[in-house]
């Protein structure tokens, strides 16, 4: 079992929370004493707080800027794509 307290700032990771969850890309923002300011990129991306004591199941790796750039275009692409059937309705 890991904790967010390994994770490096400015970094982006593939995690799964607990043993049940997916996979989920996260980057972190900031670090203070006690806590972490994390993105986390699924369907809709959400910011929040986590404890740096706070588990994770498993840390898969961490993602390369190459990776990210790919993932970043195909990502704009999705949400342009969702977004643009949502108006046509």
């Amino acid at each position: 079992m890991y904790s967010y307290a390994l994770l490096e700032k400015n970094c982006y990771y593939l995690i799964q929370e607990t043993e049940e969850s997916a996979v989920s890309l996260i980057k972190v923002h900031l670090e203070t004493e006690q806590c972490m300011y994390v993105s986390k990129y699924q369907d809709e991306p959400a910011i929040e707080w986590k404890k740096k004591g706070d588990p994770i199941f498993d840390i898969l790796e961490l993602v390369g800027d190459d990776k990210i750039k790919d993932w970043g275009s195909i990502y704009n692409d999705n949400q342009g794509t969702y977004n643009y059937e949502e108006d046509e309705d």
